[in-house]
């Protein structure tokens, strides 16, 4: 059976992953294949239940397959019974899921019990392991607590992770998600929340040779154990950086796993690598789903300025597909948020459109008109200038200016 490890920087339960998905069940053989969704990093959440049965529902819409979600949330021994179930589901397993939540409430839970130990037997023996988001942070010798660091202000520093990743790239390495992150707009957010000055910070707390494998959002590095390459698949690239010097692999790239910690090793600058610069003010780079959003509000613009209802109601019901498939996504966006705001804009103005009419108000009247200024043609022939003056006044009165001139009458809505 084969041996993979995915890490995914984000949109693990995205439309954006679900070819690597399907890619990773297939390496796998042929349905049924036993698979668990990992709950621990998120299981102090109160949505946990929600977190679990979106992802549940993601996999078996896009994915098409099946994933059960084991209850392993807590190791406080307040449910033996159930604990010793999860376990047994996640030794079974063959495909194991974890994503969003807390890395280090993860890494206390899973301390001093069966959990590292099975997931590791999986890269040994046979299966995959897809870790992504906070639960990606917990691969390498060295973790980031995100939370504690960038909602609390705690001191940037290490905690201690599982280190499954060292026994395939060796040891002193960090999995840094989020890596190409951009919400903050005027603060620096990449690096998973950290910015350039704290993880130059982290840096130098690492050992001479500790290295960081960065991986972009709605993006994913896979390592073939057998076939000993890395692969990046998805949206953006995969960052080997050590000591602020970076290597980057772009989408689609499939490199020696080797080769990874040459890059690493490497004490001057590496051949090709570009200094990341810091975000200006305003300049976030948008998700996936917000640049869809605003694509489809551009084409739902475009088509009230033509008073084209029928692409607007597209254009609507465009959106409304996008946010039904984005639905699954457990990454913590506002872009869901924008996306209903977006919605309820364009109701609000195809409201507005449909109180003055969509069609061309002269297109509407013109037939009416025409037949008025065929009857004040006949009036004036007939000399009954009092008639023809009373339909050009009530012409005007309803907003027509006529204009006579000797190739006849034009009119304009006013």
């Amino acid at each position: 059976m084969a041996r993979v490890l995915a890490i995914m920087g984000s949109g693990e339960t995205a439309p954006t992953m679900i070819k690597p998905h399907r890619y990773l069940f297939d390496r796998l053989g042929p349905p049924p294949v036993p698979a668990v969704l990992l709950d621990t990093a998120y299981g102090f959440q109160a949505n946990a239940d929600d977190i679990s049965a979106r992802a549940v529902d993601y996999f078996a819409a896009s994915v098409g397959r099946t994933v059960e979600a084991v209850d392993l949330r807590r190791f406080d021994g307040s449910d033996p019974v159930a604990l010793e179930a999860g376990l047994a589901k996640l030794a079974r397993s063959r495909w194991v899921f974890a994503g969003p939540g807390s890395p280090t409430y993860a890494l206390r839970q899973w301390a001093g019990t069966q959990v590292p130990a099975l997931l590791a037997d999986k890269l040994q023996h046979g299966g995959c392991i897809v870790f992504a988001s906070a639960a990606a942070l917990t691969l390498g010798r060295f973790t980031v607590p995100v939370y504690e660091i960038y909602k609390v202000g705690a001191d940037p520093a290490w905690a201690e992770g599982l280190d499954l990743l060292g026994s395939i790239v060796g040891p002193e390495v960090a999995v840094i998600p989020h890596y190409d992150n951009a919400e903050g707009g005027n603060h620096d957010t990449r690096f998973c929340y950290l910015g350039e000055t704290r993880l130059a910070h982290l840096e130098q707390l690492m050992p001479a040779d500790g290295w960081i494998l960065g991986v972009d959002e709605h993006t994913g590095c896979i390592f073939d154990l057998d076939a000993r390459t890395a692969t990046v698949v998805g949206n953006g690239t995969v960052t080997v950086r050590r000591r602020g010097t970076s290597a980057v692999l772009a989408s689609g790239e499939s490199v020696a796993i080797e080769s990874l910690t040459v890059l690493a090793s490497k004490k001057g600058p590496v051949s090709g690598a570009a200094p990341q610069a810091t975000p200006a003010a305003g300049s976030a780079q948008p998700t996936v789903l917000h640049a869809e959003i605003r694509r489809i509000e551009e084409e739902f613009d475009r088509a009230l300025e033509a008073r084209d209802v029928a692409d607007a109601v597209r254009a609507m019901l465009e959106l409304d597909d996008t946010l039904e498939a984005w639905s699954g996504d457990t990454t913590q966006s506002d872009a869901g948020e924008r996306g209903r705001a977006a919605m309820r804009r364009m109701v609000l103005r195809l409201g507005e459109l449909a109180t003055t009419g969509a069609q061309d108000p002269k297109a509407v009247v013109g037939g009416y008109v025409e037949a008025m200024l065929v009857e004040r043609a006949a009036a004036r022939d007939s000399k009954r200038y009092a008639d023809s003056d009373r339909i050009r006044a009530a012409l005007t009165g309803l907003g027509i200016e006529l204009r006579d001139t000797p190739d006849g009458t034009s009119w304009e809505l006013s």
